[in-house]
């Protein structure tokens, strides 16, 4: 049987640029056979300091990397090249941060209350094999969440990435090998279908998953983990709501929602999604919203001028125009204002000019689901409690923020809001001291933080009593 061609389709020009083969399916379930070799030497052989040394020199050959790696990411995403580079840097940014903290996380053993005759502690032991599938939209970034408190904690991983990332995986492991790591405690594999990722899940060899992604590939995952006992950390999609009040310089809040709402063509899960906006500005702030829009530079991303690219597929492309398409036939009004890139955007690729949408209300797709595009959908509120109602009024909790001048106020709202991640004047920005997790649809588990090492160790308790005299 001849293997699958995974082929990655250039989201700028709509032609394949690359193609990688599928794995047979011996080799696949050679995989995690290797991978508990690899960690029963990897976790016995090196101490957390040893492992720390590690990961450090591949952090720093990462970042002596990045122009080059940050071109391939415009290749094979569409993001502009004037921010490419931007990502390399914080994700090596990230992994120093969880290094750092790691001998406090991870260190001396936890001791019990003492009594005499007794010795009794807490030791956190690695969980195994770690299965890390993730998204191609912050392949590095979404990467380190993972593989690098994985390795700190003496973890073995196998690796799947997005067909449309295919090469960040090899970067990767070819940077740790030349770090010091030993070999098959980084592997990986290319796949397009479902079905080898589902074989993996199920294997008992492997005793982690950690999947980002959409909500359905979270739940594919799940159902394919459902007849085992094997933990899985997900990191799903947002709807992620934005709440303006009418004490902000409404000049500065629009330049900052938007940015919010459209950076990385609005494919981010923690882009703004959903805007209310107090009523008394409403239409002051919607006008500051086309001044900011009527500046910004859609086109080639290749251009350090530009600052949105193409969405990443022709079907993705579709999902956004069928979302604003659903919006206007339901009375919504399309206020995107006049600017020549707009009009005047590449003819080949998915490219999606951003959107200005006003009059919606949750009747409407675009406020309902994940658009993941371009698109800035303005609804007015009357107050506070409008506000906090219609940002829980979703399926979806990864993050929310309010901007306001009160931020005392402001703090006492966000303690209502039903998300893992609560911002005030800020927004779309995972912070690495602090939890990133998702309430509701948007997944289970967490990464980053101290706590984001929890899901890759599992305690083990020494209870020890001495010989009878």
């Amino acid at each position: 049987m001849s293997l699958e061609t995974i082929t990655t389709i250039s989201p700028i020009t709509s032609t394949p640029v690359l193609t990688r083969s599928g794995i047979a399916e011996s080799d696949l379930l050679a995989l995690p056979l290797a991978a508990q070799a690899a960690f029963r030497s990897f976790s016995q052989s090196t101490t957390l300091a040893q492992r720390q040394e590690i990961v450090a020199r591949a952090l720093a050959l990462l970042e002596k990397r990045k122009n080059a790696l940050a071109r391939q990411l415009t290749d094979h995403m569409g993001r502009p090249i004037k921010y490419t580079g931007v990502e390399i840097t914080t994700a090596v940014k990230r992994g120093e941060y969880l290094n750092r903290v790691a001998g406090e996380v991870l260190g001396d053993k936890i001791e019990a209350d003492s009594e005499p005759g007794f010795k009794r502690y807490l030791k956190k032991e690695p969980v195994g094999v770690v299965l890390i599938i993730f998204a191609w939209n912050y392949p590095y970034l979404i990467l380190v969440n993972s593989l690098i408190p994985a390795l700190l904690a003496g973890n073995a991983v196998i690796l799947k990435p997005s067909p449309q990332t295919p090469t960040v995986v090899e970067h990767i492991s070819e940077i740790f090998t030349e770090a010091g790591l030993p070999q098959n405690v980084i592997q990986y594999f290319h796949s397009g279908s479902p079905t080898n990722v589902e074989a993996l899940v199920r294997s008992p060899l492997v005793n982690h998953v950690c999947f980002t992604g959409s909500v359905a590939g979270g739940l594919s995952v799940q159902k394919a983990a459902a007849d085992r006992i094997v933990s899985i950390g997900l990191e799903l999609g947002g709807n992620d709501p934005a709440y303006v009040r009418d004490d902000v310089d409404v000049a500065w809040a629009a330049e900052e929602i938007v940015d919010g709402a459209i950076f990385n063509s609005g494919q981010s899960c923690c882009a703004i999604e959903r805007v209310y906006v107090q009523e008394k500005i409403h239409d002051a702030f919607v006008e500051e919203v086309k001044k900011v829009l009527s500046k910004y530079r859609v086109g080639d991303p290749y251009d350090e001028q530009t600052q949105i690219g193409p969405v990443i597929s022709k079907r993705a492309r579709e999902n956004i125009l069928s979302h604003i398409d659903d919006a206007v036939k339901k009375g919504a009004r399309d206020e995107t204002p006049a600017n020549p890139t707009f009009e005047n955007m590449p003819p080949d690729g998915n490219f999606v000019k951003p959107t200005l949408l006003t009059g919606v209300d949750h009747n409407m797709v675009v406020m309902a689901e994940e658009t993941f595009g371009p698109v800035i959908p303005v609804m007015k509120v009357k107050d506070d409690e409008e506000a906090i109602r219609l940002m829980n009024d979703s399926d979806l909790g990864l993050t929310a923020s309010i901007w306001t001048k009160d931020v005392g106020t402001a703090e006492k709202l966000i303690q209502r809001i039903e998300a893992g991640t609560v911002f005030v004047n800020r927004a779309d920005y995972p912070s690495p001291d602090l939890a990133w997790t998702g309430w509701k649809n948007s997944g289970r588990g967490v990464t980053l933080s101290r706590f984001g090492f929890d899901q890759f160790v599992k305690l083990k308790s020494f209870h020890l009593k001495d010989y009878p005299k």
